[in-house]
């Protein structure tokens, strides 16, 4: 994620809004691509000051309802040939185990699926081509659509904005001695887990041992 920040903050305010909004667009269609991490780094873009935060969602928006709608009119006509199409080209990410998963999310919330699925990494792929392909009626997808990219996209980019204000702030206002009695005590604090953690999977095996040489 850090790449993708440090290679958007390379670019123009526009660029930026256009790569999101074209990620996140094509990802919605079903294809797999890293549309969250694309937005994520966006977000904290924003909090820099680089870019602006209403302009990353809006862009986000409309890429999700736009790529999912593009999605839906494929999945409607080319059924679920192409869903299977879809699998043997992404078996890691569409393969038959995720499609079954996408199938019995539909089955039970119907399109509540396509807005919920917005925030869910698989559907957020196969909701529109799958919607397409189980003739859901498109005005009923298109405002669940429309609805959950909304608030996908504001408050996901909302809350990694301010959230990154706030650590800019707080690391901004940190001295160099307090940020490396932080990081050392993190260090120490997650070795001392680790040893305890190892040593807890080791006891068992020990005490086997020691039964084994008594009986």
């Amino acid at each position: 994620m850090l790449d993708v920040q440090h290679w958007l903050v390379a670019l123009p305010p526009l660029a930026v809004y256009l790569i999101v909004a074209g990620v996140i667009g094509v990802e919605s269609m079903g294809v797999p691509l890293p549309g969250e991490i694309t937005l994520v780094s966006a977000s904290l873009l924003a909090a820099t000051g680089a870019v602006e935060p209403e302009w990353v969602a809006a862009a986000a928006a409309l890429g999700a309802i736009v790529g999912d709608s593009i999605g839906y009119a494929a999945g409607r006509r080319g059924g679920r040939p192409l869903l299977a199409r879809l699998g043997r080209r992404f078996p890691r990410h569409l393969g038959p185990a995720q499609l079954a998963r996408a199938e019995l999310s539909f089955a039970r919330h119907g399109v509540w699926a396509v807005f919920f699925g917005r925030f869910v990494a698989l559907l957020r792929i196969l909701a529109g081509p799958l919607a397409g392909a189980l003739r859901v009626p498109y005005r009923r997808f298109l405002i669940a659509n429309a609805a959950g990219g909304l608030l996908w996209a504001f408050t996901t980019t909302y809350l990694l904005f301010h959230l990154g204000r706030v650590a800019e702030h707080w690391l901004k206002d940190l001295s160099w001695a307090g940020l490396v009695v932080a990081v050392l005590a993190g260090l120490g604090t997650t070795w001392w887990l680790r040893r305890r953690a190892h040593r807890s999977d080791g006891e068992p095996e020990r005490d086997e041992t020691v039964s084994a040489g008594t009986r």
